[in-house]
């Protein structure tokens, strides 16, 4: 008896982190009219299909922080995503969507590092040496998001980016459980990112 519930703690202990850190970084997440200003939005990546087309979850992330740049709430936005393969370009597809819309490309900085959560939290630190930031991406995502860049040293708040259902709640939602336990091992150990590089200091 005593196996059967030292296991159903064990299974349920991503569950409770989870419901914890989403209610810790909670009180940090904004609308896109109420979030306090700050100089750069990172904005994290995800799918990107054929001939560069973003997915929607992607595409509402980039409309929030285009949003956010030509309020006047943030000055810079940093893409982050993943470039490993060489017909795959998230940063890439990202910037190009933003200039379309009006940004600057001098506002705008690509991080081609970003290949998981905390490779653009660590990057976002240590190459582009931020010190705060508005993070951009949908509330499922958000409370990971923060508390990786809080641990990583990084004042950051966040703006939900979600503006419509998504066809893939659901499997966000598990996976958002197992990444978040994920994230608290990564930021104990909080070994360099894959990818590196000189700093560009993001002025």
């Amino acid at each position: 008896m005593s196996g059967v519930l030292f296991l159903l703690a064990l299974v349920s202990l991503p569950f409770v982190w989870r419901k914890g850190v989403q209610w810790v970084y909670g009180r940090s997440i904004y609308t896109p009219s109420t979030v306090p200003a700050d100089r750069v939005a990172i904005v994290f990546g995800a799918a990107v299909y054929q001939n560069g087309r973003l997915s929607s979850v992607l595409r509402d992330r980039m409309d929030t922080a285009v949003a956010l740049y030509q309020d006047g709430k943030v000055q810079k936005i940093l893409v982050s995503g993943d470039n490993r393969f060489e017909d795959y370009d998230e940063p890439g597809a990202m910037m190009d969507y933003a200039i379309e819309r009006g940004v600057h490309p001098d506002d705008i900085q690509p991080d081609y590092g970003g290949r998981r959560t905390y490779d653009t939290c660590y990057r976002a630190r240590e190459i582009f040496q931020l010190e705060t930031a508005v993070l951009v991406t949908q509330q499922f995502h958000l409370p990971r998001a923060l508390f990786t860049c809080q641990r990583l040293g990084i004042e950051a708040v966040g703006v939900m980016a979600d503006l419509r259902p998504y066809r893939a709640a659901r499997w966000y939602e598990i996976r958002e459980t197992v990444a978040t336990a994920v994230a608290l091992w990564d930021t104990i150990r909080q070994l360099p990112a894959p990818v590196l590089g000189d700093p560009i200091p993001i002025n």
